[in-house]
This record gives C-alpha cells, structure tokens and sequence, in this order.
C-alpha cells in the first residue's frame, strides 16, 4: 500500500512539473471584414455596379503554444451583408437583393515573437467554409474547402490582455467558382 501511496505522489509531481513546461496560449474575439467576390453570392448572378461585397461579422479563435513560438489555432468566423446585383434570367436580366452569411471553420500553425510590448504573428490556415444566401436563388447554400494564410500584430496592455490586427488572404470556392477573399480582424486577446 505505501508502494502505490509513493508512486501516486511521484506521479503528481511529475505531472506538475510536465504541465509548468507547457507554454500557454491565447483566446482572441473580435470585429471582422471581408471582401469577397460577387460569385460567392450565387451561380446565375453578373457582376452589377459592385463587384467585391463588403461583409460584416466577428471572428474568434484559440491557440494552444507547443513551443514558446509555435501555436496550433483553431479559427471560426462569421460574416454577413447584403448586395443589390443581376441575375441573369431567360427573360433577361433583373436586380435582385440577395443576403448572404459565410462561416469559415479553419485551423493550423501560427508562428509568433515577442519583442516588447508588440508580438508579429505569421499563420496558415485549411478547413471548410459555408455561405447561406437569402432570396430566389435556385442554389441558397454551399460549401467549399478554404485556405488562409497571412499575420498580424499583438499589443500587450497588460500582462494577460493584448489587442490584435489581422489580415489574411482567404480562399474559398462557392458554387464551382473561386473567391479570393480579403479578411480583417481586429480585437482583443486574452493570454493564459
């Protein structure tokens, strides 16, 4: 009985000592935007006036460090607006108001220094994202497999809080066309 008292204790101290090596991570939440392709928002519609929708929305993700500098992030983000284009009918062309939103599901490394006060990040995400459009389309909804990578910059305030900047290229393929996407992220970090 005391030989599985000593081993239990040995093995909570070592277990202890295991999770102080581990390097921590960080929560970020924040206002997001994006500029996409009209294509992202139906299969039958042309180009009108206003060829790169403007969407609104939030992003969120978490990042688990595996090394002081190497994080695993997983990313969720939603985005949503409105566009007035023209969807081309057999009796011709009419204008239509279609809504949209988009959620992107993405994970993958992010690289990252201190220096300071400020924290210069790289990243390179893969995953799915999902559109949802309102109106008359014939097709209201698709997924596609989507890729980002770009970076930003952390600025701690405080010990655990930072605010970020973000921007990344987002690649998507809605109703067999491709979108090249411009993404922007701003916020606030909580590190642990």
């Amino acid at each position: 009985m005391l030989k599985a008292a000593c081993i239990t204790a040995v093995l909570f101290l070592f277990a202890g000592f295991a999770n102080a090596q581990v390097p921590g991570g960080n929560i970020f939440f924040g206002y997001s935007y994006e500029s996409t392709n009209t294509s992202a928002f139906g299969p039958s519609l042309v180009a009108s006036t206003v060829t790169r929708p403007n969407l609104n929305g939030w992003e969120a993700s978490f990042e688990g460090k595996i090394l002081p500098f190497v994080g695993i992030v997983g990313d969720v983000a939603g985005h949503y607006g409105s566009q007035n284009l023209t969807e081309a009918t057999p009796n011709g062309l009419i204008t239509v108001n279609v809504t949209g939103h988009e959620q992107e599901y993405l994970f993958g490394p992010r690289l990252s220094v201190p220096v300071g006060r400020f924290r210069p990040f790289a990243e390179a995400f893969v995953g799915v994202a999902h559109i949802h459009t309102g109106g008359t389309l014939p097709t209201p909804s698709n997924t596609s497999f989507a890729y980002a990578f770009g970076g930003g910059l952390d600025y701690r305030i405080i010990r655990p809080i930072a605010l970020r900047v973000e921007g990344d290229y987002l690649r998507t393929q809605f109703f067999s066309t491709t979108q090249n996407n411009f993404r922007l992220g701003v916020g606030v970090v909580v590190r642990f």
